[in-house]
């Protein structure tokens, strides 16, 4: 079984004690740090973007998790200067090139993660799966905080362990965002 761990969300931090919230967290072994990247296309709101995780490029030596939840993914992942040991996902429903995408995540040394919105299958992941480090499971539709759990992602979540582990993919993990 892969062990448990807790990304923290940066888009509700107090950004008056960031410096004192990333101390704590390095101090607590907080393995990455969780910026939602918003577009205003993918989803309806802005919210966190490159010059923010500049910003906490300098503050922090945690690694980040940016979850994108932009257009076009592929052609934007310069705009992030990965590093290695970075994690990122991508939406399936904000590519047409989601191989493409994932390639160049890998390429750029992090590891590659797609997102699926409650309401896509999990079909939609399944020619993508052996170039994954995680798959993670929208249990609210992306863009706002303070959601409802879309209850009916429990068992997506279920599933989805299943299918991973029924393939081959045990070490594939699964993140799950939104209502946590």
């Amino acid at each position: 079984m892969i062990p448990s761990k807790i990304t923290p969300s940066m888009m509700c931090a107090d950004l008056a004690r960031l410096p004192e919230t990333l101390s704590v967290f390095a101090e607590e072994g907080i393995e990455y740090l969780h910026i939602d990247v918003m577009d205003g296309h993918f989803v309806n709101n802005l919210c966190l973007g490159t010059d923010f995780c500049r910003q906490m490029r300098r503050m922090s030596e945690i690694p980040l998790d940016l979850h994108l939840m932009i257009e076009a993914p592929e052609d934007r992942l310069s705009w992030f200067e990965l590093r290695e040991g970075d994690a990122v996902s991508v939406h399936a429903e904000a590519t047409r090139q989601l191989q493409r995408a994932l390639d160049r995540i890998a390429d750029a040394g992090a590891k590659p993660i797609v997102a699926i919105n409650p309401a896509t299958p999990l079909s939609a992941i399944e020619e993508v799966l052996p170039m994954l480090h995680a798959v993670l499971v929208m249990t609210v539709s992306p863009g706002y905080a303070g959601q409802k759990l879309v209850e009916s992602t429990i068992n997506k979540i279920r599933r989805l362990r299943m299918m991973l582990d029924e393939r081959g993919y045990e070490n594939v993990r699964i993140e799950v965002d939104g209502n946590v």
